[in-house]
């Protein structure tokens, strides 16, 4: 395949429609919910769009859309309006989606976002709105079913310049997005039903060129490695098509997984063909700075605090990623710090990530105790516990047991450090005639036959022998014979 990158440059911007985490939806009553549910059971009449349904905004949807304001560095308007856009949606009973157009809720702000090799790229934010989702179409052969389930959810739909130059700079920053919006608590996050979708929107042109090229807009992706896919695969396409002396369609593209390549869906709108108009149903959004400032001031901590908290970790970046994948690890890592000291943080770090499959881990429960999590460090800095048997009290940990060193003396994991006790079992193993040829190898200089002496010891010790202790007592007996 020839690769374009010396010739052309690739430019994209995101668009990620949000979910947000409400119990009820934008506009309705209905429960927002709607996992597993069976179709049309999650609505009101105000979804149905009935004659005389007016809608009433749902106030926790602008709480957090202020915390997501906080997550994107952003500022968020005194004044805010909807507005009625008119395409044509078969899944929305009004006819019209209920969004914001010229006055957004979220205004202007940045994501920085880190790259494999250490540094990171600065995407800046344009804005982003309040919008109702639209319902589902289920196509077959020559008829379709709506469900109205997903109709009037509330979102917020983060439009991001066009900062992006590369598929891994797209998946970083989908990846960093989805952190921050679901540690400022905005949304559940689950990918797999939808909870974050991006729009990739991408274009070429020339090296060096003034202009930018026409862009395709790749939708709804609901995976990061999608996002870097579909970016990598859509250059390639756009490349040839400029190669062969063709115009780039400005267009609705879809992916698939499957075959790892973008289709044309249909061309794409400009925003004067949506014919949007003021919702005269819907007043504007007046929001206080006090309500900013108290909504702000619960906001966790997030990724990049967490980063430059753990500086003095010296952990692999790998490691922290890892860490953040999953907010509940982080606070984990952070109170292990706080409350011993950078040595445990550190060891807990290293457990946390050798235990994880994927930066994708999906939520789970975290039952650890950060006590006991700093008596099973003091246990492997006392080398009461192998490596081994401390991974195994970690996961037990993980999993809600307690007490580790109680754990460990159920299931005889604790290291015999006792010397004197070593020492008799050294001399049983050096006075059996299956060792003489390893102490002759040492003796002659062969000093890897040491491990199968301490290998014995282990064995008549069934495992609680401290390998290190028993390794320096077998070289003191072996000199004294």
């Amino acid at each position: 395949m020839t690769d374009y990158h010396e010739k052309y440059e690739m430019t994209i911007g995101i668009e990620c429609h949000v979910q947000l985490a409400t119990a009820t939806k934008l506009f309705s009553p209905a429960d927002n919910d709607a996992r597993d549910a069976q179709p049309n059971t999650m609505t009101h009449p105000i979804d149905f769009g009935l004659p005389g349904m007016l809608p009433r905004l749902n106030k926790e949807a602008i709480t957090l859309a202020i915390r997501a304001a906080k997550a994107l560095n952003a500022e968020v308007a005194e004044v805010s309006r909807f507005d009625r856009k008119h395409y044509f949606y078969p899944d929305l009973p009004n006819g019209y989606q209920i969004t914001q157009m010229y006055q957004p809720t979220i205004l202007s702000g940045w994501v920085d976002a880190p790259l494999e090799d250490g540094s990171s790229v600065r995407v800046r934010i344009h804005h982003a709105h309040l919008e109702s989702d639209a319902g589902k179409l289920t196509h077959y052969s020559d008829y379709s079913l709506v469900d109205l389930n997903r109709a009037g959810t509330p979102l917020i739909e983060v439009v991001s310049e066009a900062d992006m130059h590369s598929p891994a700079e797209a998946r970083a920053y989908a990846t960093e997005l989805y952190r921050l919006m679901t540690y400022a608590g905005v949304t559940h996050g689950d990918l797999y039903h939808g909870n974050m979708r991006f729009d990739v929107n991408l274009s070429v042109a020339p090296k060096g060129s003034p202009k930018l090229g026409t862009r395709t807009e790749t939708k709804n992706l609901n995976s990061f490695r999608s996002v870097e896919r579909a970016a990598a695969y859509e250059f390639t396409r756009q490349c040839e098509v400029l190669e062969r002396g063709e115009r780039i369609v400005q267009e609705t593209r879809g992916w698939s997984d499957d075959t790892g390549k973008t289709t044309s869906q249909r061309s794409k709108e400009d925003a004067q063909d949506y014919r949007y108009m003021p919702d005269a149903d819907i007043p504007p959004v007046v929001i206080e700075r006090s309500m900013v400032e108290a909504v702000q001031s619960s906001v966790p901590k997030l990724p990049s605090e967490y980063r430059q908290e753990w500086q003095t970790l010296d952990v692999d970046r790998s490691v922290i990623n890892r860490i953040l994948s999953h907010q509940n690890y982080a606070i984990l890592v952070s109170a292990t710090l706080h409350e011993g000291d950078a040595r445990a943080a550190r060891r807990v770090a290293n457990w946390i990530a050798s235990n994880l499959s994927s930066e994708e881990t999906e939520s789970l429960e975290v039952s650890a105790d950060v006590t006991d999590l700093l008596a099973l460090c003091e246990m492997v800095e006392r080398a009461e516990v192998t490596s081994n048997a401390a991974t195994q009290l970690f996961n037990d940990l993980m999993k809600g047991a307690s007490d580790p060193r109680a754990i460990a003396e159920a299931q005889g994991l604790l290291q015999n450090s006792d010397e004197d006790a070593i020492i008799a079992i050294i001399d049983e193993v050096l006075a059996d005639p299956s060792s003489h040829k390893a102490v002759a190898d040492i003796r002659a200089g062969n000093d890897k036959a040491i491990g199968f002496l301490i290998g014995q010891v282990m064995k008549q010790s069934k495992g609680q022998a401290n390998p290190g202790v028993a390794q320096a007592l077998l070289r003191q007996r072996i000199a004294e014979q």
